[in-house]
């Protein structure tokens, strides 16, 4: 690793740290819902562990509350974590290597080291997206931990306020996109339309939705890449 990548690195730790506090608090209210489902403390704090996703999990925890099966579970999850589909497509010509290495250094892929390591240009700081993403994985892990344990001890998740969280996380990550000028366009349209399916919608769907809008930014950045090679 050079000094400039270890640099990258710090940088991206301190911009997650505002991140993985939000994160501690997310997970943690799942840590007390999955409680409160009856779900048993180790698969809760596996799944946090392997999916690391807030999205899929609530979505999951949802269907099986709902009564609904484990592969409708599984089926409710793959489609909310669709969304890193663009997001990888727009990250794999900046990682080096293979297909099976972009693909391991992929798995750091979270919204949020997603948007804080795009450099505006269609180009993304590998190294900073890892180290953005390393605090909010350890909170998201023991949020979860501090949720399923010590759930019995603290107020519902409702209680707490943390249900607004998910909006103000997904509020964030638009400001931090509306910063750059070429990605404005795109974070808007992707706010836009969440924004009108939330009313008609069922939860979950509009934030998939609005990331259709990335493939817009996606096309735009593969054209300008085009045109500066044949410059």
């Amino acid at each position: 690793m050079t000094a400039q990548e270890r640099a990258s690195l710090r940088r991206g730790v301190r911009a997650g740290l505002p991140f993985a506090a939000a994160g501690f608090l997310l997970s943690m209210s799942f840590g007390i819902l999955a409680r409160e489902a009856g779900m048993p403390a180790a698969p809760a704090i596996a799944m946090s562990a392997i999916v690391f996703a807030g999205s899929a999990q609530f979505a999951a925890l949802t269907v099986v509350t709902g009564g609904g099966g484990v592969a409708a579970a599984v089926l409710a999850a793959a489609l909310m974590n669709s969304r890193f589909l663009p997001m990888g497509i727009a990250l794999a010509p900046s990682l080096p290597g293979g297909a099976l290495k972009r693909a391991a250094q992929g798995q750091p892929i979270v919204d949020a080291s997603w948007a804080l390591s795009a450099r505006g240009d269609g180009t993304f700081d590998r190294w900073l997206m890892f180290g953005s993403t390393l605090p909010q994985y350890v909170t998201w892990t023991s949020g979860t931990v501090v949720g399923v344990l010590a759930g019995g001890a603290l107020p519902q998740a409702r209680d707490l306020g943390l249900d607004a969280l998910f909006p103000a996380f997904f509020l964030a990550l638009l400001l931090v996109e509306l910063r750059e000028p070429r990605a404005r366009p795109v974070a808007l349209a992707g706010a836009l339309i969440a924004l009108a399916l939330v009313p008609v919608a069922p939860a979950g769907v509009p934030v998939l939705a609005a990331s259709l809008a990335s493939l817009v930014g996606l096309h735009g950045s593969a054209r300008a890449a085009l045109a500066r090679e044949r410059a």
